[in-house]
C-alpha cells in the first residue's frame, strides 16, 4: 500500500454522524476503474474514475488483459483519491462493496482482490455487488419517489434486458438479448463506418459518435431497416439483424459510389439515423409487451407504474425520446440517472452496497466464500411465462421519432461536448 493510501486511511478526520451507513463502492467489470463513498441519505462523499476509454478506441475494442494492467495499475490511487476527496478514512467507512460479477474476468478480478485486501486491514463487511443490479437501483438514489416493484431497461455496450425489480435483491427477468448488446452494435458501426476518423467523433464513444451524426440527418428514412422479431410475443431483444442491415447498406453504398477503403460515404448521417431509429423502436415495442405483462399480473400497482432505464447507452437522448413517448402512451414514469452515472462508476456500486446496508442482505465477513463470475443471470427468469401469455399490444404510435433529431439535437450537443 502506498504511503498517499496510508496517510489518507489513518489520519483522515473522524466521519462526525456515527448513525449514517457509509459505504465504499469499487467498480472494475470491465474498462473503467471506479470508487466512490456514499452515505445512507445519498449523498455522493466522494468519487473517482479512471477511463481506458481513449486507450481501448485505438485498438478498436477492449482488450482483456490491457484492461487488466490499467486496473491494477490505478485502483490504488483511485480509491485513495475517492477517501481523499469525502475527507474519510478507510476506518471511517461501515462497508466495502465491490462488482464481482458479471464481467471481464480479468477486470473482476483486480476489483475484488483490492476489496478483499481493504476489508481484511481495516476489518471490515465486504458486499458483493451484481453490476446490472446497480445499474437498476441507482435512479433511487437521485429519485425517492421510486419505489419497489419499478420496470427496468437496461441497454449498454454489453447487456440488454428488461426486468421488474421487485426489491433490493428479487428480480424478475422478463427479456434479454438474444445476440448483440445496443451499445456493442453502435460501436461495431461506428468502426465500420469509420467515424473516428472524422475529427468531430475522434473521441467519442460508438454511441456518442452514432447520436451526434444522426442528429444531422436530413432525411432518416433513407435507408431501409426492417425490425426484429415482430413474430414473437415475448420481450426479448435481438440487434444482429439490425447491425447486418446497415452492413449492407453500407458496401452497397461503397460499391455505389466507388469509394476507397478509407472513405466516408455520402449518406452517413441518415445512416445512423436510420439505425438508430430502427433501434429505438425495437426497445420500445419490447418494452411496451413488458408493461402489458406487468398489468397483466398485477407485478406493479397502477398508481406505480415507472421505467427505470439505465446503462451506458440510457445517455442516448434519441433512445430516451422513444421511450418517453411510449411511457406517456402506457401512463408510465419515465426516470434514468443522470448520464454520468448511467455509464459504469464506483457510486452506482457504493449506493447498491447501500441498498443492501439498509435491508442487511448479501453483507459477509466471509471473504474466501466470495468468487468473480464472468455471466450472471438477474433474478428468476419469468421469460417462458411472458411469451405463454401471448400478449398481442395494439402499439403506441412512434411516427413521431422520424421527426425527434430537430427536437433532440440540442440536448446531444450540450450532452456529449
Amino acid at each position: 500500500m502506498t504511503q498517499l493510501l496510508k496517510l489518507i486511511c489513518n489520519n483522515s478526520r473522524r466521519y462526525s454522524n456515527i448513525k449514517r451507513g457509509v459505504i465504499l463502492g469499487i467498480e472494475t467489470s470491465c474498462d473503467d476503474t471506479g470508487c466512490a463513498v456514499v452515505d445512507t441519505e445519498g449523498n455522493i462523499l466522494g468519487e473517482a474514475l479512471n477511463s481506458q476509454h481513449l486507450i481501448h478506441l485505438k485498438h478498436g475494442g477492449i482488450i482483456p488483459p490491457i484492461a487488466q494492467d490499467l486496473h491494477r495499475k490505478n485502483i490504488e490511487n483511485v480509491v485513495a483519491d475517492a477517501l481523499k476527496e469525502a475527507n474519510l478514512s478507510c476506518n471511517e467507512v461501515d462497508a466495502i462493496a465491490t462488482t464481482v460479477k458479471p464481467g471481464l474476468p480479468l477486470s473482476l478480478t483486480i476489483g475484488t482482490k483490492y476489496g478483499k485486501h481493504l476489508c481484511r486491514t481495516y476489518n471490515k463487511p465486504f458486499i458483493p455487488i451484481h453490476h446490472m443490479e446497480a445499474h437498476a437501483l441507482t435512479a433511487r438514489m437521485h429519485d425517492s419517489t421510486i419505489e419497489f416493484p419499478f420496470l427496468v431497461l437496461l441497454i449498454s455496450g454489453g447487456h440488454c434486458l428488461l426486468a421488474i425489480a421487485q426489491d433490493v435483491d428479487k428480480f424478475l427477468l422478463m427479456g434479454q438479448s438474444f445476440d448483440d448488446a445496443p451499445g456493442e452494435v453502435f460501436d461495431k458501426m461506428a468502426r465500420r463506418l469509420k467515424l473516428k476518423d472524422i475529427l468531430e467523433y475522434s473521441e467519442m464513444s460508438g454511441g456518442q459518435a452514432i447520436e451526434r451524426a444522426a442528429s444531422k440527418a436530413t432525411n432518416p428514412l433513407e435507408f431501409n431497416f426492417t425490425p426484429t422479431l415482430l413474430r414473437y410475443r415475448d420481450c426479448n431483444f435481438s440487434f444482429a439483424g439490425n447491425k447486418n442491415q446497415c452492413v449492407r447498406h453500407i458496401l452497397a453504398q461503397e460499391r455505389k459510389h466507388g469509394l476507397s477503403p478509407d472513405a466516408i460515404i455520402p449518406g452517413v448521417n441518415n445512416l445512423c439515423a436510420g439505425l438508430l431509429l430502427v433501434m429505438t423502436r425495437h426497445l420500445c415495442h419490447r418494452v411496451q409487451r413488458g408493461m402489458e405483462y406487468a398489468a397483466l399480473k398485477h407485478l406493479i400497482p397502477s398508481d406505480r407504474r415507472t421505467l427505470v432505464v439505465s446503462g451506458g447507452v440510457a445517455c442516448n437522448n434519441f433512445v430516451a425520446a422513444g421511450l418517453q413517448v411510449l411511457c406517456d402512451g402506457m401512463e408510465y414514469k419515465l426516470a434514468r440517472p443522470p448520464h454520468k452515472l448511467c455509464t459504469d462508476n464506483g457510486v452506482m456500486i457504493a449506493w447498491n452496497g447501500i441498498e443492501r446496508w439498509r435491508a442487511n442482505k448479501g453483507i459477509t465477513t466471509d471473504l474466501d466464500s466470495i468468487t468473480i463470475e464472468k455471466s450472471s443471470p438477474l433474478g428468476e427468469d419469468v421469460r417462458k411465462d411472458v411469451e405463454l401469455a401471448n400478449i398481442k399490444p395494439k402499439w403506441i404510435k412512434l411516427t413521431g421519432l422520424v421527426n425527434q433529431n430537430e427536437n433532440v439535437k440540442k440536448d446531444v450537443l450540450q450532452n456529449n461536448g
